[in-house]
């Protein structure tokens, strides 16, 4: 298994689209309010702005073993890689109006320590109870006893979803991606 979380496997599966998130765009996000890495909770519900919301399975962490079979489902590698993409592109969502966040099922302590470890310079929220997916119909996988997201990104605009991007791939190109399509939409 490749355990260097910032690169991606040279033989990665690219994942399908399922057309699970095609009754998405032009839905307005839910008032849910979900703990966020600053400490507060934000109600997705009532964002007000343009923003891109990367949703990702979950960031692995350096020595621990990420789950069984991980790089064999496609779109669940690549959290990290995607994560830094957004990082390092953060001025140029910021020069267009848009903020960024991510979002995950794992708790914010674990998030924390990601936004950390990888210098991240936007939140990441907090959807440990998969509220969105009751919600909105999020698609899901699991893997090892647990349910994650699958990885889409949801550009929204005053809450409501205008653009999905699904399935997400490359991991590590979905930042340029989402700019290119906002670049054209602007």
């Amino acid at each position: 298994m490749n355990t260097n979380l910032t690169s991606l496997p040279s033989d990665l599966v690219a994942p399908v689209d399922d057309g699970a998130t095609a009754h998405l765009e032009g839905r307005w996000l839910p008032g849910l309010a979900l703990p966020s890495t600053d400490g507060t909770k934000v109600n997705v519900g009532a964002l007000e702005g343009r923003w891109a919301i990367f949703v990702y399975p979950m960031t692995g962490r350096p020595g621990v073993d990420l789950p069984n079979g991980w790089d064999a489902i496609p779109g669940a590698r690549g959290c990290t890689p995607q994560s830094c993409g957004f990082r390092d592109r953060h001025d140029d969502f910021l020069a267009l109006g848009v903020r960024v966040m991510g979002l995950s099922t794992q708790d914010t302590p674990y998030q924390r320590e990601a936004k950390e470890r990888l210098q991240l310079p936007f939140q990441l929220l907090s959807d440990a109870s998969l509220r969105l997916h009751d919600t909105l119909g999020l698609p899901t996988f699991s893997v090892d006893g647990a349910t994650l997201y699958k990885r889409l990104v949801l550009v929204a605009n005053e809450a409501r979803i205008e653009k999905v991007f699904y399935p997400v791939f490359p991991p590590d190109r979905s930042a340029q991606q989402v700019l290119e399509w906002l670049q054209g939409a602007a």
